[in-house]
């Protein structure tokens, strides 16, 4: 006689489709921040303002895009994730959308610099390191890596697309399209987001279902946020943390994100093939982003952050010379080469953050996030002054390079605990501060 035993059907487990919103969301943040790029010459020659003012309401946008996110990560310890999220998509959909209607440069700084950026800044990548800490054990360095490379994905999807529209139909259709945009990702975030595990009866992905479930912390979200810097600011691998990210900020979303394309217009270059090529930017990013992930769960994140930095700032050195008036295979090769490492940097940080500083690993992140946006927005207005005083960028290039190569040194310096010892034992102690 043949018993048989009925097959059994494997579950998808919650925690990828959590992600999966993440994504979404995150993909969204990234495109939504970096649309002014596109808006800077169309701004320029309708309202006759200089790159230096326009830049100046980008870097209110990148200041509050990072300054924003340890509050964030607090709120949503506080709150939940579904409802801060939500929340910000209404705020980047209301600034965009009131950006259509300004005749003055101060209603950009409001719209675009404080509204879209309290917005995006609420669902940066605090909110990918929040995702992980809470529904990933298993695959949490692939999983940073994924959702950190949303961010790429945003920009692939959004900067052609916005630079047709901007010299098409006008500037002002593409800030309808992103008001539009961020509307549309509100119901997937409310219907099909949740906060934890337990909200639906399940534990994060590779958890012991015995472990000891962290309740929410009910302390107000700002004293949180600022309680938690002030333990971890009494540490020095905070500030090599803080320092490296800073100079990652400046090199990426302040320089090359915001003055990439007006400093390929310079030389000739069309808007919408500069745009394509930051897209492309975007596709190797994926790639050399999930990559990353994967690698921090395998070598140590220190060692990571110093080759990034290294080869970021050798590449930035080179880029003046390649400018052209049409895509030469020399910039092709600088485009895949720096989009591999955009924003690569992110795992090991996210590691890092979370060995030295355990369950509070994702605010000191949020810290952290926040200097590479005040680097970001630091680099964008100086470099847009260096654009109207000098005539050129190349010394503002010159100078972000050789910042990477101080960021790669002050990353080997990071002290930080070994990879098998469990991350909370590492949070804020006597003996963390002592390995600083």
């Amino acid at each position: 006689m043949t018993v048989s035993t009925p097959l059994v059907r494997r579950r998808v487990h919650r925690a990828w489709f959590v992600a999966g919103v993440a994504f979404v969301a995150i993909l969204g943040a990234a495109g939504f921040r970096a649309t002014p790029g596109v808006l800077i010459t169309p701004l320029q020659q309708e309202f006759g303002w200089s790159a230096g003012t326009i830049s100046l309401a980008v870097s209110v946008n990148l200041v509050l895009y990072g300054l924003t996110a340890p509050f964030a990560a607090a709120l949503m310890d506080r709150f939940g994730m579904r409802r801060v999220v939500a929340l910000a998509l209404l705020l980047i959909a209301l600034g965009s959308g009131l950006t259509m209607l300004m005749t003055a440069s101060w209603q950009l700084l409001l719209c675009w610099g404080v509204l879209v950026g309290l917005g995006t800044g609420s669902m940066a990548l605090v909110f990918a390191a929040t995702v992980v800490d809470r529904w990933f054990v298993r695959h949490r360095g692939l999983v940073t890596g994924v959702l950190t490379a949303a961010g790429a994905t945003g920009q692939l999807v959004f900067l052609p697309v916005l630079a047709q529209l901007a010299e098409g139909p006008g500037w002002r259709f593409a800030s309808l399209t992103v008001a539009v945009a961020a509307l549309a990702v509100v119901p997937f975030v409310w219907w099909l987001l949740r906060d934890r595990p337990e909200d639906v009866g399940t534990t994060a992905l590779g958890a012991d279902p015995n472990a000891v479930k962290i309740k929410p912390p009910t302390v107000n979200a700002a004293v949180r946020a600022l309680t938690v810097l002030a333990s971890a600011a009494r540490t020095r691998p905070f500030w090599l943390l803080v320092g490296g990210f800073a100079i990652c900020g400046a090199s990426t979303n302040g320089l090359v994100g915001t003055h990439f394309i007006p400093a390929a217009h310079d030389h000739g270059m069309a808007e919408p093939v500069a745009a394509g090529l930051l897209a492309v930017i975007g596709i190797f990013d994926i790639a050399g982003t999930i990559a990353s992930g994967w690698l921090s769960d395998k070598i140590d994140p220190k060692v990571l952050l110093g080759v990034y930095y290294a080869l970021r700032g050798l590449s930035l050195m080179v880029l003046p010379s390649l400018f052209a008036a049409t895509t030469e295979p020399s910039m092709l090769i600088f485009i895949v080469f720096y989009g591999l490492d955009w924003v690569a940097t992110v795992p090991p940080t996210v590691a890092l953050c979370r060995r030295i500083y355990g369950a509070d690993g994702a605010v000191v992140f949020g810290w952290v996030f926040g200097s590479h946006q005040v680097g970001a927005a630091i680099a964008a207005v100086g470099a847009g002054i260096t654009r109207d005083q000098l005539g050129a960028y190349d010394l503002a290039w010159y100078g972000a390079g050789a910042l990477c190569l101080i960021a790669a040194a002050m990353s080997l310096a990071i002290r930080h605990a070994k990879k098998d010892e469990p991350a909370a034992t590492a949070q804020t102690s006597p003996d963390t501060r002592a390995a600083g």
